[in-house]
């Protein structure tokens, strides 16, 4: 093997390892944690991670080609605003999360104690506490006997969701991360691939090396969401209200991380919205 083959195949491993460091971005791992939070299953979780590896990979892939094989030029304003859709997306994971989990608040009065570990609020036989109905966990004032649970199994969002059509599609579940590693692959497709042609010339080989940083980011995103679901997963059964403000704390962190970001790139100096954009895609 030649020296510039060995280079050109040194630096595509490179892409691996880089892959899976650029999993580890904060913007993604908070994403990815908003996402996980309500997931009991370490295994469950682990294939989101994937689903959203495998949509950051067709995206940056897409971008990439267009970019190496077409000579395609980004104009700033469209550079800036695939990095402005990130911040948008983390803001809206973050208001369906709290809107999940603040909906069961603002109930007053009752007597507050404790059964078997868990909170309870009795107000005429009516408690409140996080319970399940099949793979769907939430929480509501309700009682236990006849009629007084306030619905059914089939009637909760999940049952309803998949009777709509959708729980007939496989992997419906994973469509959420997927497409949230879509919109994080817009981002920074662009960068990706201007560092690749500023060292490898050849087409085929920097499509490779696009090809191996998805496959490392796609494994990459995995590892975090093991790491991430163990917390949600051990304190849904065991802590639920520890799992519920873990749960709280992820949606303000995507909130809050999102709004920054959207300051940062839609409105700060040189930002997209201002009459002189400056764009340094990274």
């Amino acid at each position: 093997m030649t020296g510039d083959a060995l280079n050109v195949v040194s630096f595509l491993f490179l892409g691996f390892f880089l892959g899976m460091r650029h999993a580890t971005d904060a913007d993604h791992v908070i994403a990815i944690a908003t996402i996980v939070s309500r997931e009991r299953s370490v295994a469950g979780s682990a294939l989101i991670g994937a689903a959203w590896g495998v949509g950051h990979t067709v995206t940056v892939m897409a971008v990439g080609a267009a970019i190496i094989v077409f000579g395609v030029v980004i104009p700033p304003r469209l550079g800036m605003s695939m990095e402005f859709a990130v911040g948008i997306m983390l803001v809206l994971l973050g208001v369906l999360t709290l809107r999940g989990m603040l909906r069961g608040m603002g109930r007053t009065g009752g007597e507050t104690h404790v059964h078997a570990g868990t909170p309870h609020r009795h107000e005429l036989n009516v408690h409140d506490h996080l319970h399940a109905h099949g793979d769907y966990l939430h929480r509501h004032a309700h009682g236990h006997g006849p009629g007084a649970h306030g619905h059914t199994d089939e009637r909760t969002p999940l049952a309803r969701f998949d009777r709509s059509g959708l729980g007939r599609i496989a992997f419906y579940d994973w469509l959420r991360p997927f497409v949230v590693g879509l919109v994080h692959g817009l981002a920074g497709s662009a960068a990706i691939a201007l560092m690749i042609l500023s060292v490898i010339r050849e087409p085929v080989a920097a499509l490779g090396y696009l090809l191996l940083f998805g496959l490392g980011t796609v494994i990459g995103m995995m590892l975090i969401t093991l790491i991430l679901s163990a917390p949600f997963a051990f304190t849904a059964i065991n802590l639920p209200k520890i799992n519920w403000r873990l749960r709280v704390a992820s949606g303000v962190l995507s909130f809050s991380f999102g709004v920054v970001l959207i300051y940062g790139i839609g409105f700060a100096e040189g930002g997209l919205f201002t009459d002189a954009p400056i764009w340094e895609s990274h």
